[in-house]
């Protein structure tokens, strides 16, 4: 009788997985739709053009990032011009990649590493 009860159980277990790895790519593609679709480039600006924006991110990589008319730059919730955007400002980008290349949709500033570092 526990030997039955154990393959009852080991069969609804199995069959549990299959319907979640079944639904996996729908929610999954659910959560980047609710995310916007927008990939997120954290970190301190290491250079800036007119063109672009080159960030080293929180895990030390170098990212590019193109600008466009239609980046919008913030600080503090307020907008700003492009030009108020500094090295060694602390950002988060939204961007939008297309054949691996980001281009982006909204500059968040907040302040400067070297302010933080003065701040505390």
């Amino acid at each position: 009788m526990e030997k039955n009860h154990m393959n009852i159980l080991n069969t609804k277990i199995i069959t549990t997985r299959r319907v979640l790895l079944a639904l996996a790519p729908m929610l999954l593609s659910s959560l980047a739709f609710a995310h916007g679709g927008m990939e997120h480039v954290r970190g301190t600006v290491a250079k800036v053009s007119d063109q672009s924006v080159t960030v080293t991110t929180t895990d030390g990589k170098t990212v590019e990032v193109l600008l466009n008319t239609q980046t919008t730059f913030t600080r503090a919730d307020k907008p700003i011009q492009k030009s108020g955007l500094k090295v060694g400002d602390r950002v988060v980008i939204h961007a939008t990649e297309k054949d691996e290349i980001l281009t982006a949709h909204t500059v968040e500033v907040g302040i400067s590493a070297k302010k933080a570092a003065e701040q505390h």
